[in-house]
């Protein structure tokens, strides 16, 4: 039987064992990814709202930039009331609304077909069943996170000091101060490193916990993510090295903390762009990712925070690298870099 086959590999060691996290950890893991799965359940159903809304030659959902927010949930409310008049439902809008009361008029100028207001009532109900529903888990996270968490230490008398700014992660964030939480669970706070929001930080602790001791080094974390080249040999000759093909979700979550550094004005930021320079937009995603996974290893395990200004040897050192390559360019073609005089 192939379970007998399986379980011979396994006993003569030709089987790699899997990575199983604590039991506590697992019903996290569980309701986490329930979590996720609902979100995207609410996605769809705004799809079908801007869909509904298409059929009926509405453009308000062009105008709006979120369909779900304070205005334009007061809009489909009142469509689905009865309100047909675009002069009455304009006047739903915020005083934030940044198009005028004139455009929001023409947008709202449509057809309301009976069967198209019949899906658009069954799809932003559905949407607001999946919010509850993504309320009542959070309430479940939040319970079972505090029952995990230590108590935090008492620490003597100080003078106040400004909270740490979070990052904003949108309208998925949970609704509890995950950030405190997962700090308090890993005794370090993951979400100060640049590209880890919220959401990436739970992940992280929904798929893995606290304890990495089962990993022994942060090379075998990065191969165990499929973050690093796998290296194909044959006859001492390396014929590939690409990454290995993976769907694990700690992986996505670094991925796209990644992307989110295009764009950063911050020492992980400059290191994706000139990646992305020397290598191309994918595989600097990748190689992102691996320094990233490398720099929550090191803070899980070891229980320090994150010291950006650990990045500014390497820069000087890189900046005296540049410098040394053009003097030595320019030498070649007969010039002499001279350093501009300092302004007054």
């Amino acid at each position: 039987m192939d379970c007998q086959w399986l379980q011979y590999l396994h006993s003569v060691g030709l089987l790699r064992g899997a990575f199983p996290p604590a039991a506590e950890v697992r019903g996290v893991r569980a309701l986490w990814r329930q979590r996720d799965a609902l979100v995207r359940h609410s996605s769809w159903h705004i799809q079908h709202v801007h869909k509904a809304l298409d059929q009926m030659n509405l453009q308000v959902h062009h105008v709006l930039t979120d369909i779900t927010g304070q205005t334009g949930t007061a809009i489909v409310e009142a469509i689905l009331q009865g309100q047909r008049d675009p002069a009455v439902l304009a006047k739903h809008r915020d005083q934030h609304f940044k198009a005028s009361e004139a455009t929001l008029i023409k947008a709202l100028t449509g057809d309301y077909r009976a069967e198209h207001l019949f899906c658009l009532g069954q799809a932003f109900s559905g949407y607001q069943f999946v919010q509850k529903q993504i309320a009542e888990l959070d309430e479940e996270l939040e319970r079972r996170l505090e029952e995990l968490t230590p108590p935090p230490p008492v620490a003597p008398a100080s003078p106040a000091a400004a909270a740490p700014k979070r990052k904003a992660t949108g309208k998925s964030a949970p609704a509890f101060d995950a950030c405190g939480l997962l700090a308090r669970l890993h005794r370090v706070d993951l979400c100060a490193v640049p590209g880890i929001n919220v959401l990436g930080a739970q992940t992280l602790w929904s798929e893995l916990g606290g304890d990495l001791s089962a990993f022994p080094t942060g090379n075998h974390f990065t191969s165990w993510l499929g973050v690093c080249p796998d290296n194909r040999i044959s006859g001492g000759k390396i014929l590939a090295a690409r990454t290995k093909p993976t769907t694990n979700r700690i992986t996505l979550a670094l991925r796209m903390a990644a992307q989110a550094l295009h764009h950063a004005k911050n020492e992980l930021g400059e290191h994706y762009r000139r990646l992305r320079a020397k290598l191309g937009g994918a595989t600097a995603v990748t190689a992102l990712a691996h320094k990233l996974a490398r720099i929550l290893y090191v803070m899980i395990t070891r229980r320090e925070p994150y010291r950006p200004e650990l990045h500014a040897a390497t820069a000087e050192l890189r900046r005296a690298r540049t410098l040394k390559r053009l003097a030595a360019r320019a030498k070649d073609l007969g010039f002499r870099l001279v350093p501009t005089p300092a302004s007054a």
